[in-house]
C-alpha cells in the first residue's frame, strides 16, 4: 500500500521512511516510530492501517535500512544502544512531522518500545506536534521529563513488562499528574510488545485491538 520516500530533516540532511496515504485528501498525519528491530514489515503494516483509518502515516527509518530479525535480541539492543535518541527525535522524526504538516494538517506521533520512548521525547521537543500516543516505552528523565510534555498524551503499557516496568509507568504517570498534564494511561494484563502480531509469544489480540481503538479515537479527537 505504501512507498519509501525521502524527506528533509531540519538540518538539511536527507532521511527516508515508509509513507502510506489516506484515501481522502487533507487528512491529518501520524508519524509511526519503530520498535528496536527497525523499520520492519510489521511497522509498515501498522502504518498502512493508520492510512486505512483516515490518516496520512509516515514511519521514518531510524536505522537507515537495518532491520534486525526478531530472534536476535543482542543485535537489536546493539542497534538501539547506538541510536542517538535526541538527534533521531529532533531531526529525523521532526522532519517526518514537518513532511506530513506541509499542507497545514495537524500531526500526531506514536511509537512502540524504542519508538514509545522516542514518542515521549517528541511530545516534549517537537513543537509542531498536536498529540502523542505511547506504546510501552518511556525514556530516562535526562532525555525527557513528564513536566516537559507539550501535547495531549495517551499511553498503553503492559503489566508483565520487564523493560518498561509498571514501576517506571507509575513514576511517569505521577510526574504527568503533578505537572498538570493532559494525559491518559492504560494498562493491560499482557506482555511487552503485545501489539506485534508477528510475535506469537507476546501478542495479545484483545489487548492490541482495544489499544488500537483507543489510539485512533484519541488521534481523531485531537487531530481532526
Amino acid at each position: 500500500m505504501g512507498t519509501i520516500i525521502t524527506f528533509k530533516r531540519p538540518d538539511g540532511q536527507d532521511a527516508s521512511g515508509y509513507l502510506a496515504n489516506a484515501a481522502r485528501g487533507n487528512a491529518p498525519g501520524v508519524v509511526v516510530i519503530q520498535e528496536w528491530w527497525g523499520l520492519s514489515e510489521q511497522i509498515k503494516g501498522l502504518t498502512d492501517r493508520f492510512a486505512l483509518a483516515g490518516f496520512d502515516a509516515l514511519a521514518p527509518d531510524l536505522y537507515n535500512g537495518k532491520v534486525v530479525p526478531y530472534h536476535d535480541t543482542d543485535a537489536a539492543n546493539k542497534e538501539m544502544s547506538s541510536l542517538d535518541f535526541i538527534d533521531a527525535t529532533t531531526q529525523t522524526v521532526r522532519g517526518a512531522v514537518a513532511y506530513l504538516a506541509r499542507n497545514g494538517a495537524k500531526v500526531g506521533l506514536t511509537g512502540f518500545c524504542l519508538g514509545g520512548a522516542v514518542t515521549v521525547i517528541g511530545a516534549c521537543k517537537i513543537p509542531e506536534l498536536s498529540a502523542a500516543v505511547v506504546f510501552y516505552g518511556i525514556p530516562p528523565e535526562q532525555a525527557a521529563k513528564p513536566s516537559e510534555v507539550r501535547v495531549p498524551l495517551q499511553g498503553h503499557f503492559a503489566n508483565r513488562d520487564d523493560w518498561c516496568t509498571p514501576q517506571v509507568v507509575d513514576a511517569f504517570e505521577k510526574g504527568l499528574t503533578e505537572a498538570g498534564k493532559t494525559a491518559e494511561l492504560f494498562r493491560y494484563e499482557a506482555d511487552h510488545a503485545f501489539v506485534n502480531e508477528q510475535r506469537a509469544a507476546v501478542h495479545d489480540r484483545e489487548a492490541a485491538e482495544l489499544a488500537w481503538s483507543r489510539a485512533t479515537a484519541f488521534f481523531g479527537k485531537h487531530l481532526g
